[in-house]
């Protein structure tokens, strides 16, 4: 089985701005987050062998009180989306370009300067493709759209339709794995 965790929250996810991947630390509801998201995986018998997370501090100490006492594998793949020029960028009142791409992410490619979703999806499937075979029960500790081109990738009919899902700071998505092959994930747990 793998699951997947959004990391807690942030000030900057508070203010509603692009925090990509500028390292900015969780807040105290965000700590308290990752540590319910941890009673949860406990209290359902849930123990893990493997835990992979994006570097930047905030999935890395999702990561750490989700799963205590077990080494934490950092991986590049699972960094949030560059937002290039975009970074901090104000989502309550967006430039017209981060509008259009946030209303429609399937017909309106990213912003010159942001990394594109498709890269989103390739590298985070590899990322994927690599951990599939592992034995045991899996956690990925990553960033809302990095954990979205998850499961775009795991969802080969979505067509686009994970990226305008409202995934909450600490939500956490199940999927089966089977025979090496990871099934589509669901959501199994929503962060309070």
């Amino acid at each position: 089985m793998i699951y997947f965790i959004r990391h807690g929250e942030t000030e900057e996810n508070c203010s509603f701005r692009l925090q990509g991947r500028k390292e900015i630390p969780m807040n105290a509801n965000g700590i308290a987050q990752a540590e319910q998201a941890g009673e949860w995986f406990r209290e359902n018998g849930i123990a893990f062998t493997h835990v992979f997370s994006s570097p930047l501090g905030r999935a890395v100490q999702t990561a750490e009180r989700a799963a205590p006492r077990l080494p934490v594998v950092l991986d590049d793949r699972l960094l949030e989306m560059d937002y290039g020029p975009y970074e901090g960028a104000d989502l309550i009142h967006p430039a017209p370009e981060i509008q259009a791409f946030f209303a429609d992410f399937v017909h309106h490619p990213a912003p010159p300067g942001m990394e594109q979703l498709e890269d989103v999806v390739k590298r985070t499937g590899a990322f994927l493709e690599e951990i599939c075979t592992l034995n045991g029960t899996i956690l990925i500790s990553t960033h809302a759209i990095a954990l979205k081109g998850c499961l775009e990738y795991l969802s080969p009919s979505a067509d686009g339709s994970w990226w305008s899902v409202n995934i909450r700071n600490c939500d956490i998505y199940g999927a089966e794995v089977t025979d090496g092959r990871i099934g589509i994930p669901k959501l199994v747990h929503r962060c309070k």
